[in-house]
C-alpha cells in the first residue's frame, strides 16, 4: 500500500481536492490499487491559529509519503511569502523536487484565445528547473525603508542542477517521440518529418554568465541524444512564439524564473488555470514528489462551489504516471477529454454555469462508463 499525503491548503483548495480524491478512489477500485490517504493540516488556517507553517514533525510525516497532493496555497490574511516560501518552496527544496513539470495541452472543446489554433497546435511540456535561480533566496536588503534602500536577489545556477534538469528534459522529449510513434503520427507530424524536439529558453545575450552555463550544458548534452532535434529561444522570443506559433514547441526546458512566467502563458493557451496541472518531481525518488493544480487559492470564489476541478483531477493523473500506474492516468485524461469535448457541464472560467461538483460528477461518470 502506498501513502498519499494530502494538503488541501487554502481558498478553493479543499473544494477541488475533494473531487480529485473521489476520482483517485474510483481509479484505485478499477485497477485494484491500494492507497492510504494521509491528511495534513497545513496552510493559512494553521498559520493563523498557531503561527506554524511547516513544523519539523509534519515535514517528516510528509517525507514518509510516496507522493503528495496539494490543493492550493495563499490567503490574503497572511503576509505575502509566508506560506509560499515556508510551505510550498520549502517542500520543493527540502524534498529535492528539482523538476517542475507542466503539460500544456489544449483539449477539444476548450477555447484558446489564439486565432485559428486548435488542439493539434497546442501540445507541449515545459520542464522548469525547480530548486535554483532567484528562488533560492540569496541576497538581502540594506537601509530598508529609506531613500537609499538597496535590494539584492541573486540568481544561483549550478552545473549539476542545470545538467539534471536538461537530462530530464531530453529524456522527456525522447519518451514523447516514442509515444507519438506508438500512437501513430498525425498528418502534420508526418509532413514535418516529426522527431522529438527540445527547445531551451534563456537569455544568453544579456545574462551571459548564468545562462552561458545553461547554453554550454545544453550544447554538450545534445550529442548524447542524436535523435532529438534541438533549438534555442531567448525568453522574450519564446513568449512571442508561444502566442504566434505554439505548434513549434514540443518539450521546453528553462530555468526557474522564466519557467514560472512562460508556463502561465501556456496555461492561458490551453484554456486557463482551471485546466492546468503540474508536478514537482524528485526523479530519484529520494523523497516524495508533489502534484498540484497550477491555479492559486482564488479567495474571491472560495466557498462558492464554482472552482474548476479539472486541473486538480489532471494532477492526480500526473501523480499516477509518476507512480507507474499509467493505465489509470490515461483513463483520467480520456474522461476529462470526453467531458470537455461535450461542452457541458463546465464551470464559469470556461464560459459555463456549472459548479465544481457538477463537472467532477461528469468526469466521474465518464470514468465509470
Amino acid at each position: 500500500m502506498q501513502t498519499i499525503g494530502v494538503i488541501e491548503g487554502d481558498g478553493v483548495g479543499p473544494e477541488v481536492m475533494s473531487e480529485a480524491l473521489h476520482v483517485l478512489e474510483l481509479v484505485s477500485r478499477q485497477d485494484q490499487l491500494a492507497f492510504h490517504i494521509e491528511r495534513f493540516d497545513l496552510g493559512a488556517e494553521r498559520y493563523l491559529r498557531t503561527g506554524e507553517v511547516l513544523p519539523e514533525a509534519e515535514q517528516e510525516r510528509l517525507r514518509q509519503c510516496d507522493a503528495i497532493l496539494l490543493g492550493a496555497v495563499g490567503d490574503p490574511r497572511v503576509p505575502p511569502g509566508v506560506l509560499e516560501k515556508g510551505l510550498l518552496l520549502k517542500i520543493r527544496f527540502d524534498f529535492a523536487q528539482y523538476i517542475n513539470l507542466r503539460p500544456v495541452r489544449l483539449y477539444e472543446g476548450v477555447d484558446t484565445p489564439l486565432k485559428a489554433k486548435g488542439p493539434n497546435d497546442i501540445d507541449m511540456v515545459v520542464v522548469r528547473e525547480n530548486n535554483e535561480d532567484l528562488y533560492v533566496g540569496a541576497g538581502g536588503v540594506l537601509r530598508k525603508g529609506t531613500p537609499e534602500e538597496v535590494a539584492i536577489q541573486t540568481s544561483m545556477n549550478t552545473r549539476a542542477g542545470v545538467d539534471r534538469c536538461l537530462r530530464y528534459a531530453f529524456e522527456k522529449a525522447r519518451a514523447r517521440a516514442k509515444e507519438r510513434v506508438f500512437r501513430g503520427l498525425s498528418e502534420a507530424d508526418k509532413a514535418a518529418g516529426f522527431r522529438g524536439q527540445l527547445s531551451m529558453v534563456a537569455k544568453t545575450n544579456v545574462l551571459t554568465e548564468a545562462h552561458g552555463l545553461w547554453m554550454r550544458a545544453f550544447n554538450e548534452m545534445a550529442p548524447l541524444y542524436p535523435e532529438i532535434k534541438t533549438n534555442y529561444y531567448h525568453v522574450d522570443a519564446c513568449c512571442m512564439r508561444f502566442v504566434t506559433n505554439p505548434e513549434w514547441f514540443d518539450v521546453v526546458a528553462t530555468n526557474n524564473m522564466f519557467g514560472d512566467i512562460i508556463t502561465d502563458i501556456g496555461a492561458v493557451l490551453q484554456g486557463g488555470m482551471g485546466v492546468a496541472a503540474s508536478g514537482n518531481i524528485n526523479p530519484e525518488r529520494t523523497a516524495p514528489s508533489m502534484f498540484e493544480p497550477v491555479h492559486g487559492s482564488a479567495p474571491d470564489i472560495a466557498g462558492k462551489g464554482i472552482a474548476n476541478p479539472v486541473a486538480a483531477i489532471l494532477s492526480v493523473g500526473l501523480m499516477l504516471d509518476h507512480l507507474g500506474y499509467h493505465p489509470g492516468a490515461e483513463r483520467i485524461r480520456a474522461a476529462v477529454a470526453r467531458v470537455l469535448k461535450a461542452g457541458t457541464p463546465r464551470t464559469p472560467d470556461l464560459g459555463g454555469t456549472a459548479g465544481t461538483k457538477d463537472v467532477a460528477k461528469a468526469i466521474f461518470e465518464a470514468l465509470s462508463a
